[in-house]
């Protein structure tokens, strides 16, 4: 803490003999006043570790009688008035009520932890100044503030015949009524230079992904590649396939979706042509292995731990491999051909969020479905009602993604637009297209797939205009 400095006045006494600096406060002290000014400090310390202590004693009263007891006597009041008929749904929203505040809880526990480490070195240490001081009572104070506010949630009543089901809203569902609007008329930053296969054009392109640079990678289909278009970048450059079909390692044959694996730092390519799942080592195009064989997969996701999911158009299911197995998962239908909620038919673009839940495009029934994690079934969440350009109904659906509002996009494929929906709502609503298929910039032409870069500007692949769309956030 402190350095011996030669004929300094101390800042206590102005007396010149040898004193010492404080590096916290930039005062020299002589020796008798450095070791007054320690105790100052030491004392501080104290306090903050008594505060520190204090906070310990409300956390473990905070988990041991969480904070929450009129939200569950609105649940038991309404399981009371509706007897055994919703007696299921009541507990449902006792555990994710108990679970939403036990997860704040342990949130805060978990910075707590790592601030009660830190007083524990600093005391141990003893080389705090200050500045270090300073440094611990703010986090102590944000960690304190961020416990003592009310968790953000309710109860949500969604009025029936005969009851009001109610749900526990969490934190991110209060802010679902937010919604992102985006310009009407995109700039194009891949292709739209007609279709070929110079470095400046695309052939019915299909999926895409988008990274943090915002690159844009993309399945060009009937070019048999994946090309990459910087951001800014009048041409693309290709990194997979491009010699033409076939089932060498240099080759591709009509590639139909692409997802990044950051774990591995690769890419997983669908092969449709070849009915296979590959995966591509970044620029080592020759550095080719076969993940899956024998499938007609029309579509990929990856979770956050490194699952890869694939929707298998014809056996109407999608199935997940994890790392190290060599057989897959079931996850979602598989139950033949069909429309009941256990059922899939020609699944294409799929979807994983954070909790696992799944979202696929259901291509033949004109519908997105959410599949929870282990779920028997699943639940529509977007279209199903037919075929058809109403705002309740979808045609030929292909790509979805969700937003971390939780809104849910979905390529209209055959109505030339962009929808959007919030879960349980009965209508979506336009987000861009819808003016006919044409290649102005207002304009698409069977859109095939859609994501979101860093700063949520939304992209579509244009694909009969052999191109992809940028819709700038408003």
């Amino acid at each position: 803490m402190a350095a011996a400095n030669i004929r300094v006045q101390c800042s206590v006494c102005n007396k010149g003999n040898t004193t010492y600096l404080c590096r916290g406060c930039s005062k020299d002290f002589c020796f008798q006043h450095l070791t007054e000014h320690r105790q100052i400090l030491h004392r501080q310390l104290d306090e903050i570790i008594n505060d520190h202590d204090q906070f310990q004693q409300t956390i473990i009263q905070q988990k041991q009688n969480p904070p929450n007891s009129s939200l569950l006597q609105q649940i038991n009041e309404w399981e009371k008035n509706s007897i055994e008929k919703i007696q299921q749904t009541a507990q449902q929203c006792r555990e994710t009520l108990m679970k939403l505040t036990q997860k704040s809880i342990n949130d805060i526990e978990k910075k707590f932890t790592g601030l009660s480490q830190k007083l524990k070195e600093t005391r141990e240490e003893n080389e705090f100044n200050e500045i270090d001081l300073d440094h611990l009572q703010l986090k102590l104070t944000q960690v304190t503030e961020e416990f003592l506010q009310p968790l953000n949630i309710s109860i949500r009543q969604d009025s029936q015949e005969l009851i009001k089901k109610i749900s526990v809203i969490s934190p991110s569902e209060q802010i679902q009524t937010k919604k992102n609007q985006y310009q009407q008329f995109a700039v194009t930053v891949a292709g739209g230079n007609g279709k070929g296969d110079e470095l400046n054009q695309l052939s019915c392109p299909v999926g895409m992904i988008i990274d943090n640079d915002k690159s844009i990678y993309i399945a060009d289909y009937y070019n048999h590649r994946i090309v990459k278009w910087k951001l800014n970048s009048n041409t693309g450059q290709i990194i997979a396939g491009g010699n033409g079909n076939g089932n060498q390692n240099n080759q591709l044959n009509i590639p139909r979706d692409i997802i990044f694996d950051k774990k591995n730092n690769s890419f997983i390519i669908s092969d449709l042509g070849n009915k296979r799942v590959i995966r591509y080592f970044d620029q080592n195009q020759t550095n080719q292995q076969v993940l899956i064989s024998n499938i007609d997969c029309r579509g990929l996701t990856i979770d956050k731990n490194g699952s890869i999911y694939v929707s298998d158009y014809e056996n109407h299911e999608v199935r997940r491999w994890k790392k190290g197995d060599k057989k897959s998962e079931l996850v979602a239908g598989g139950n033949g051909k069909g429309n009941q909620l256990n059922q899939l038919n020609q699944p294409i673009s799929i979807f994983i969020d954070e909790e696992y839940s799944l979202y696929i495009s259901d291509y033949g029934n004109h519908r997105v479905m959410k599949w929870k994690k282990d779920a028997k079934e699943g639940v529509i969440v977007a279209g199903g009602n037919g075929q058809g350009n109403s705002p309740r109904q979808l045609s030929n659906s292909h790509g979805v993604i969700v937003d971390h509002l939780g809104h849910i996009y979905v390529a209209d494929c055959s109505n030339h637009r962009i929808m959007r929906w919030c879960e349980g709502d009965a209508e979506g609503e336009i987000v861009v297209g819808g003016n006919g298929q044409g290649d102005q910039s207002n304009q698409l032409y069977y859109p095939a797939d859609l994501s979101f870069d860093n700063e949520e500007n939304l992209y579509v692949v244009d694909q009969s205009n052999d191109r992809i769309q940028k819709y700038e956030k408003i």
